[in-house]
């Protein structure tokens, strides 16, 4: 479990599933798990910072999407904080703006209106918040 572990962050329901896969239960199970949490191989926290700067730049995830995955993962909310904490803002919106510019380039459209509004509902799906994403694109498109 400690290699499991190292390999790369996890958060604690992972190294639980994966217990419960090789077949550890019970007190035993808690034991493993308090034992790599004081040995500092499950950390939440890290792994909140790392799962959120990863889907960040590399998949270009906005912040709602990241939060939906860190709580289906059962984050704490402190964790859930923190790792989003590791967004800059500047380069949230500057990732917003190449996502939508991204779209724009990949599906011209006669009708601009019509563009704007798929290109919004693609970076929503993608988690970034509506305000934002509609914000930029009437920055790049403007009527």
């Amino acid at each position: 479990m400690q290699r499991y572990c190292a390999y790369q962050d996890r958060c604690h329901r992972e190294a639980r599933y994966k217990l419960v896969e090789l077949g550890v239960y019970g007190d035993l199970l808690e034991e493993i798990l308090a034992e790599l949490i004081a040995d500092n191989f499950l950390n939440e926290e890290r792994f909140a910072r790392s799962f959120a700067r990863g889907k960040f730049r590399l998949k270009k995830w906005g912040r709602q999407r990241i939060l939906r995955e860190l709580k289906q993962r059962d984050v704490s909310e402190y964790c859930i904080r923190a790792g989003l904490s590791e967004i800059d803002e500047e380069e949230y919106r500057d990732t917003l703006t190449q996502v939508l510019d991204d779209y724009f380039d990949k599906h011209p459209q006669a009708n601009l209106f019509a563009l704007r509004q798929k290109a919004v509902q693609h970076a929503v799906r993608r988690g970034f918040e509506l305000h934002l994403a509609w914000e930029a694109a009437q920055k790049l498109a403007p009527d």
